[in-house]
């Protein structure tokens, strides 16, 4: 599991980067650091660079200031607790590059976002982002829970469904309200007169290594539960019964289909 998601991240912090063409001496702004991957990536490529770690855990800032004092690059950072939707620590017009990964997902303020980024990145300055557009074939059919067929179960199915509606209603959370023309638009919108976009989408089998215990008991994001607890909260024990007998034969034969959709966004302030 942890070496399928380094090779996926991996190549999104190397196009990351790419888009953002950090340049000698330059300062980056790394907007929800996380464990500082596209941060220390960035020390990397660009030796000179200086780069600001930004996040609002500060365990996680205390952890990647650990990990610069142990690489001795602290003196190359930076690292400040704030909210990409108020970066009011950071002057006007003082930063070349910012970027984000799966952050505006996070960010109920996405407007606002835009708006700082705009405001504290220089003239000529760059703006590139990663997020993946959970909006994308959404919202499924009622015959199809997580792209498999539960026609046979339909109501069933439809209870543990309302739950997760209800947890994350796609047109509020931050997670699933937008996609990425609402990306294009709150850029030009800020004022971004370049604006690029990058849509990487996708409709699969499910991956082959997902097994039954896999797919029960791993939750979509850290706001819901697993599929477990959903059938446990929502479900009487012959209606579980029903639908694990049904949904379990279709996982591990992977009947089903996996959708996915990512964007990556890279602008130029004038």
């Amino acid at each position: 599991m942890k070496a399928a998601l380094a090779n996926f991240l991996v190549p999104v912090r190397d196009r990351v980067l790419s888009h953002a063409n950090l340049g000698d001496g330059e300062t980056l702004l790394d907007v929800g650091c996380g464990d500082g991957l596209i941060a220390f990536g960035a020390l990397e490529k660009v030796k000179t660079s200086r780069v600001i770690f930004s996040d609002i855990s500060q365990d996680l800032l205390d952890h990647a200031q650990s990990i610069a004092r142990e690489m001795q690059i602290d003196s190359q950072c930076e690292f400040l607790r704030a909210s990409a939707d108020d970066l009011s620590a950071i002057p006007n017009n003082s930063i070349e590059v910012i970027t984000t990964r799966s952050v505006l997902i996070y960010v109920p303020a996405k407007q606002q976002a835009f708006n700082e980024f705009f405001r504290v990145l220089k003239s000529k300055g760059r703006l590139s982002i990663f997020e993946p557009i959970n909006r994308f074939g959404w919202p499924e059919p009622p015959y199809l829970f997580s792209g498999y067929d539960v026609m046979p179960i339909m109501e069933i199915a439809e209870k543990v469904k309302a739950l997760y509606l209800r947890l994350q209603p796609p047109n509020t959370d931050p997670m699933l309200n937008f996609d990425e023309h609402d990306l294009i638009a709150f850029a030009e919108k800020a004022g971004f007169r370049e604006i690029h976009l990058e849509l990487q989408a996708e409709v699969k089998p499910p991956i082959e290594t997902t097994n039954w215990e896999t797919f029960i008991r791993t939750a979509g994001n850290p706001k819901i539960p697993t599929l477990a607890e959903a059938i446990s909260q929502t479900l009487n024990a012959d209606e579980a019964e029903k639908f694990v007998t049904h949904l379990r034969p279709l996982v591990e034969a992977r009947q089903g289909t996996a959708r996915s959709a990512l964007a990556y966004l890279w602008a130029v302030k004038s």
